[in-house]
């Protein structure tokens, strides 16, 4: 089969092949997918260049989220689940085969039935971006009637939080560094969008929760924005933080500013998610997507071959997500 794969950690131009390898069986518990569409994730990077750790396997194909069609399954795999649509996430988490291949071999519940009015460029957006928004999310309860700001709102896992939300029933606000990524956030459906780079912002968010400030706040980039993210929140409210600019990352944290408003930070890890919030996740994703209400914003399509060009269009910050089409449809 065609593959991306490589064999040594660094830079993406250095160490990305593209070759022939052997194609994957399914074992005991697994299905084989034919991959049509591959997504890549800014963790899929740090894999490659080695921000948390050094490879757990001697050869890896990259890539985390796809989606593609159920060709073959293992033993205890009902046969019916051949040739059903399917979208995947975790395809490498603890395994050496990603979906920047033609096929790949994952368990049974990585792979993910995909309603049929979805196109396998929407399912490959899932994964990561998804599982991990709704995690920022729902861990702390229903969202009807909540008030949520969305710290990011152009960014992947950002889009993918306004969608979520908006679906549950909240009222989010979102922010952006840039003019230009108002638009996106306005897209994605924010009813409210704020440069962060303006004056008063916390002011302007509290003005138009009337003063009541923030159940939820899904949050980037913690380290910045702690001490605003603070003066927005409601008595109670909650910061659910995903992404850190290195590994060694520190965050100072106004101690009583934090404990006047009762708040708290959550951390969140999609690859250490409980199976139970996995679960609930990708139920609430498969309701999202049956009612059309998910949309994300694609940056970019580029064949297998050029692979390496996705890698390097994430690491400089492409707005929305990079897919890499693997078999024409």
């Amino acid at each position: 089969m065609r593959a991306v794969f490589y064999e040594r950690q660094g830079a993406a131009e250095d160490v990305l092949v593209f070759g022939d390898l052997p194609k994957p069986l399914p074992a005991a518990g697994e299905v084989l997918v034919r991959v049509h569409v591959s997504g890549i994730n800014p963790s899929d990077i740090k894999n490659r260049t080695g921000f948390v750790s050094k490879m757990a396997f001697a050869r890896i194909i990259p890539h985390q989220d796809g989606a593609g069609v159920v060709e073959a399954v293992g033993a205890g795999v009902p046969p019916g689940r051949i040739g059903e649509r399917v979208w995947i996430f975790e395809a490498q988490t603890g395994r050496a085969g990603g979906t920047a291949a033609e096929f790949v071999a994952v368990p049974s519940e990585n792979a993910v039935r995909l309603p049929d009015a979805t196109s396998y460029e929407v399912g490959a957006s899932l994964g990561v971006p998804a599982l991990t928004a709704h995690r920022c999310l729902f861990a702390d309860g229903d969202l009807r009637g909540r008030r949520v700001l969305v710290q990011g709102g152009a960014g992947v896992v950002g889009s993918a939080a306004i969608q979520l939300a908006k679906w549950a029933g909240a009222w989010v606000a979102a922010t952006v560094r840039h003019p230009e990524q108002k638009q996106f956030a306005h897209q994605a459906g924010a009813d409210l969008v704020l440069d962060l780079n303006d004056t008063d912002v916390a002011a302007k968010i509290k003005a138009e929760t009337k003063d009541a400030g923030l159940d939820r706040i899904v949050e980037v980039d913690l380290s910045s924005n702690i001490e605003f993210d603070l003066r927005c929140l409601a008595d109670g409210g909650v910061i659910a933080a995903y992404s850190a600019h290195d590994a060694s990352e520190r965050v100072p944290v106004p101690i009583v500013p934090a404990m006047i408003v009762n708040s708290a930070v959550r951390f969140v890890y999609v690859y250490t998610m409980p199976g139970s919030a996995k679960k609930a996740a990708i139920s609430d994703i498969s309701d999202c997507l049956r009612t059309g209400s998910y949309h994300p914003r694609i940056a970019m399509i580029l064949p297998l071959s050029r692979t390496v060009d996705g890698h390097v269009a994430v690491e400089k910050g492409a707005i929305g997500k990079t897919l890499i089409r693997v078999v024409d449809d």
